[in-house]
């Protein structure tokens, strides 16, 4: 049986889901925007595909260019850069996938989601496929006890019933931010309820 763990790593299963309809090829040039330990990293580091990402934590960084080196030897470490979201030096239109797992809910506030976002959105190229996989307040006021229980901390921020502390969007924002950026969604905005505990929302679109 094949260990589908060493390959896959601990890739987003909406992420994977990508990868089985084809949108992503080896070749193509991919940036991880906030790439944390590189969990969605594994797969393209073993099959051929430019990686580049950005992470603030420095911890973070060096785990990733050692799984780099590891996995895609003939990869710069200059690819894996400790730069915030907002802040990363990657080219304009330099990359053919932007991947974006888990990083905007952690905004400060509006003005902060929006700066993260437009700089995932500025290194993605015409064409390109942006990946967001984000909280959302998306499903909550049709779980019974659930909107009640989030505690609102202003700026957008929440402490949600699984007592994590997020910034939360709703579909209205997510559709609004479309349109301004120019986006076309290639699926529809999906919600998970995880039970009780949180909404997870997956955003795909096209530049």
């Amino acid at each position: 049986m094949p260990d589908l763990r060493a390959e896959f790593g601990d890739i987003d299963i909406y992420l994977f889901d990508q990868l089985l309809r084809g949108r992503l090829c080896p070749g193509m040039r991919v940036i991880d925007a906030g790439c944390g330990s590189g969990r969605n990293l594994v797969y393209l580091l073993r099959n051929g595909y430019d990686v580049r990402a950005a992470d603030a934590d420095p911890h973070a960084i060096a785990t990733v260019r050692d799984l780099a080196a590891r996995l895609a030897p003939s990869l710069p470490a200059a690819n894996f850069r400790v730069e915030a979201v907002e802040a990363m030096t990657f080219a304009d239109g330099s990359a053919d996938v932007v991947i974006s797992s888990a990083v905007l809910h952690f905004a400060r506030d509006a003005a902060h989601f929006d700066g993260m976002l437009e700089a995932t959105w500025r290194v993605l190229r015409p064409n390109g496929l942006f990946f967001c996989r984000l909280a959302s307040s998306i499903g909550m006021t049709g779980m019974a006890g659930m909107a009640e229980r989030l505690r609102p901390l202003g700026n957008g921020r929440f402490i949600l019933p699984d007592r994590s502390e997020r910034y939360l969007v709703d579909e209205a924002r997510l559709m609004a931010k479309t349109k301004e950026l120019g986006g076309a969604l290639i699926d529809p905005i999906k919600t998970t309820i995880v039970q009780e505990q949180r909404c997870m929302t997956t955003w795909v679109m096209t530049k």
